[in-house]
């Protein structure tokens, strides 16, 4: 089942070595759920979904509470008047200072599949901050919407750090996280997802939190890159390594494949 939000390092084209790596339980928890791959393909009976970017949740919402309604809502902003500089950026600012969040959520999926790449990234001011994509005609994700409606069913939204949600986890549960990444190089910039950031301290307290569940008979999985740095980090876990090909670049010269890894805590 495909994500309806692009989103820079999402799991749908490896969600079968996701799935076999997820061990067997009753609740799937996921402290960063980013567009939702895993949890849409994975058959858990309960899902506690998680992220510190309270707009995506903010639109998780919005649709598992008003359904198609919702959707075809956010469909009337795909129309060819806004596909365009001047509106974007008009609809961008719009964004950006109003406080009516199911015009946000609208806005959220039609910047997703307007703006360069289908990033999310904010400035420091906690401002959406990416410019205008230059699409011919911005497909709008009707199919994939509805399939999230449907299967939302099964979720509970959480607006909150993966420390906090890692904290929740009982026996029963299964806990995926799929954090912005280590840099592959020390000077790579990660740090913008949210007006926060995730950095290095970060990084080794999740590895520190998946150890602490494990005691507590709790499985965590981590993806990350596949670096020295990663594989010093979860060298208490089962590493599966492999190759995935990058899309995200700015320069299409440079959209090579990249090492990534899957650290099980079992």
């Amino acid at each position: 089942m495909k994500p309806f939000l692009k989103w820079a390092g999402g799991k749908f084209r490896i969600i079968d070595r996701v799935l076999d790596s997820l061990p067997k339980g009753k609740r799937l928890i996921e402290p960063f759920v980013g567009s939702g791959s895993v949890f849409l393909n994975a058959n858990f009976e309960e899902n506690v979904l998680a992220d510190s970017n309270a707009d995506l949740i903010h639109l998780y919402k919005q649709i598992q509470a008003d359904g198609k309604e919702f959707i075809e809502y956010a469909n009337s902003l795909f129309v060819s008047s806004n596909n365009t500089e001047v509106e974007f950026y008009k609809l961008r600012d719009e964004f950006n200072t109003t406080s009516d969040i199911k015009r946000k959520s609208a806005l959220f999926v039609y910047l997703n599949r307007h703006c360069f790449n289908g990033l999310c990234r904010y400035n420091s001011k906690g401002k959406f901050n990416v410019p205008f994509g230059r699409y011919t005609k911005p497909n709008f994700p009707k199919d994939e919407m509805v399939n999230f409606f449907h299967k939302s069913e099964s979720a509970t939204f959480q607006i909150a750090d993966y420390k906090k949600t890692m904290e929740s986890a009982t026996l029963g549960s299964v806990v995926y996280c799929d954090p912005p990444y280590a840099p592959i190089i020390a000077t790579s910039n990660f740090t913008s997802y949210t007006q926060d950031g995730f950095n290095l301290i970060d990084q080794q307290v999740l590895a520190d939190y998946a150890k602490k569940l494990i005691r507590r008979g709790v499985p965590v999985i981590i993806s990350n890159h596949d670096t020295e740095f990663t594989r010093s980090l979860y060298s208490d876990a089962q590493i599966e390594t492999f190759d995935v090909q990058r899309f995200i670049s700015r320069d299409a010269r440079n959209r090579n494949k990249a090492a990534e890894l899957i650290a099980v805590y079992a």
